[in-house]
């Protein structure tokens, strides 16, 4: 019987395990050193702060992975044996595959910074990092204040999680404002005035120099790179982004970027080795994609398409239009398409921009500028439906049809309703339009009704 050995129990790898499962009979082993089974990685925060449990953010029930023949091995992977196609395990055990996926997903990115591997300092990726976090900020008393350094999602979430428990924190940005990199200026003003309002320190413009330890190897305060400032804290969550983990794979043979490096069908320069997850690197990005996508939904479309691939129906990795979901403390954030930041913005992208006179509620929709063809949009406060956007772009509509009919794609009509007439009315006053909202949502429930 064959056998397919996946190294890692995220999404993406238990998605192709479960997938191959439906399709075959092969023998089926996942290797991981995190935990036992597979659980929801976005929700680690909601534990933390008391929302959920951990065994609430496991999907399957224990019972799952023997009833469909899966196997599961606790154990880090020190080696992988390409031409004999052996796994070398901790502990000196070995373990033998036919075909092997790496979902090996990422690390926490680390700089060089003196004293960053002192006592109290850490990440946000792993379960290992959410109990570290428990003996790190357990409470206010335990640890007065935590300096979180990188201003990215983990980043935002590592802070709502610490204020949850009321420890002070201090966010050092080393961009001029939040995640501008991604988001619009106006976008970025607004989640800047949010994370103030929550009482977080909020620094922008400001980069770690040195993290300084105490008499007995913990941490006790940072040094600022900008003033030689010195800040007094119990703990520091480096959340600068992450890193493909392959450090493994090093002298395995299997071609590495900045990670495993695959083709359209996520297959690595080595026969029956294949990577999916934040841990795949594509020799080609995929349009205006990044060639490492760490999201948790591509890995889940990367876990399928690989298990079609495995079990005889070969398939190329076509993730559709990009789109993304987020909350930046209570403020929810969609975006479909293309809608670049205000680093990188290419020539011809033209972009709308509403926000609310006083509720952090905005819009960005983006457009070609000559040939106004709607390109994507950015929504904060407001929920819309992906798949009405999934089809706008597919058919290429223009902007003014995307303003016309924006209600028909909020998931709260009613909801929208009081935002939507401001929104047309600076499009029209920006472009020197003359739109006015059509309601076919209405249309449809008259139909469904009569």
């Amino acid at each position: 019987m064959e056998t397919v050995v996946i190294i890692g129990n995220g999404v993406a790898g238990v998605t192709a395990a479960r997938h191959i499962r439906k399709h075959s009979d092969k023998r089926i082993i996942i290797v991981s050193a995190e935990t036992d089974y597979f659980f929801s990685r976005t929700a680690l925060m909601y534990v933390y702060m008391g929302h959920m449990k951990f065994e609430h953010i496991q999907p399957y029930e224990n019972w799952f992975w023997e009833k469909n023949r899966i196997e599961l091995v606790r154990a880090f992977v020190n080696k992988v044996d390409t031409k004999n196609k052996q796994l070398q395990l901790d502990g000196s055990r070995t373990l033998n595959y036919d075909t092997l996926i790496i979902a090996s997903g990422s690390k926490p990115n680390k700089f060089g910074w003196p004293g960053q591997d002192l006592h109290g300092v850490q990440g946000l990726y792993s379960k290992q990092d959410l109990d570290l976090l428990e003996v790190n900020a357990p409470n206010k008393e335990i640890c007065k204040r935590a300096v979180i350094v990188g201003g990215g999602l983990i980043g935002i979430e590592l802070a709502e999680m610490l204020r949850s428990r009321d420890i002070p924190v201090t966010f050092l940005v080393r961009e001029n404002s939040f995640w501008n990199g991604v988001l619009p200026d106006g976008e970025s003003q607004i989640i800047n005035e949010h994370i103030k309002e929550h009482h977080i320190d909020l620094r922008l413009n400001t980069n770690l120099k040195e993290i300084k330890a105490d008499a007995s190897g913990r941490v006790k305060s940072v040094i600022i790179e900008e003033t030689g400032e010195e800040l007094s804290c119990d703990m520091v969550g480096l959340t600068a982004g992450v890193t493909p983990n392959i450090d493994f794979l090093k002298d395995s043979g299997i071609e590495l970027g900045r990670g495993v490096r695959v083709n359209r069908q996520l297959q690595t320069n080595i026969p029956d080795v294949y990577a999916v997850g934040d841990c795949a690197e594509q020799h080609e990005a995929i349009g205006n994609r990044r060639p490492i996508e760490a999201v948790w939904y591509t890995g889940r479309m990367m876990g399928e398409t690989v298990a079609q691939t495995i079990c005889g129906n070969p398939l190329e990795y076509k993730p559709g239009h990009w789109f993304n979901s987020a909350k930046f403390l209570d403020i929810e954030y969609q975006t479909y398409g293309w809608v670049f930041g205000s680093k990188g913005k290419p020539d011809y992208e033209t972009q709308f921009h509403w926000r609310h006179n006083s509720e952090k509620v905005c819009v960005t929709i983006s457009f070609h500028k000559n040939t106004h063809k709607f390109l994507g949009i950015n929504t904060f406060g407001i929920r819309m439906r992906h798949e009405i956007f999934d089809r706008w772009l597919t058919e290429g509509k223009g902007v003014d049809f995307v303003v016309e009919h924006l209600k028909d794609a909020n998931f709260d009509p009613e909801f929208y309703k009081k935002y939507e007439q401001d929104i047309v009315s600076k499009y029209n006053t920006d472009h020197g339009k003359h739109i006015k909202p059509k309601n076919k949502s209405l249309k449809r429930i008259f139909n469904l009704t009569n």
